[in-house]
Formats: C-alpha cells, structure tokens, sequence
C-alpha cells in the first residue's frame, strides 16, 4: 500500500520561513505539493521530477516562485518544501502527492499538513 506521509507544518508570522517533509513508501518519478485554503479549490504549489537525463526538473506556481524550493531525497524516498517570506495568503492545509509522469496526474496523495502564517 502506497503512503505519504507529511510532517512540518505549523504556525509562522508573516515574513518567516517553513520547512515541510514528505516521506513516501515508495519511490517515485514526481512527487509535488498542492495546497487548499478554506473555501478554495485545491492548487499546486511544487513539483519535482526525476529522470534519467533531468534528475532535478523543478516547477513552480507563479504565487510561490522565489519564495518556495522543492527538493529531494531519493535516498529515503523524501520530498522537501523549503518556504521563505511566508505569506498570510500561503495559509493553507499543505498536500504531498506523488506520481509517475509530469506534467500529468498525480495519483498518491498524503493527508496534509497545516501551515498557518499569521500577520
């Protein structure tokens, strides 16, 4: 059974910095987060790609780039997400996700971490 599993969420003031973790049972081509605030859609935030040829295919959301650096571990099978200069607008339940092809669907997805940024 495939799991992920996030941890390093928590409550920051504005201007402070983050660091999440997501380890999976499995290793995976792309592994990426997405966030929901609340009463808004779901949306992506990072991902990272693995290949061969690329090992280190980042992208970022336009709100996060500068600010936000995906990488990982595949050592342990681990992503990470650096955040600098939060934002209260980068409040937000926090998801991992993982899948084989990218761009393309994400299949894995953890249970999510909080990530509160105060003003």
């Amino acid at each position: 059974q495939v799991q992920l599993s996030e941890s390093g969420g928590g409550l920051v003031q504005a201007g402070g910095s983050l660091r999440l973790s997501c380890v999976a049972s499995l290793r995976f081509y792309v592994m990426g987060w997405f966030r929901q605030a609340p009463g808004q859609e779901r949306e992506f935030v990072a991902a990272h790609r693995w290949t061969v040829l690329d090992p280190d295919y980042v992208d970022y959301a336009d709100s996060v780039k500068g600010r936000f650096t995906i990488f990982r571990d595949n050592t342990k099978n681990t992503v990470f997400l650096n955040m600098n200069r939060l934002k209260p607008e980068d409040t937000a339940v926090y998801y991992c996700a993982a899948g084989t092809t990218y761009p393309g669907p994400f299949r894995y997805w953890g249970q999510g971490t909080q990530v509160t940024v105060s003003s």
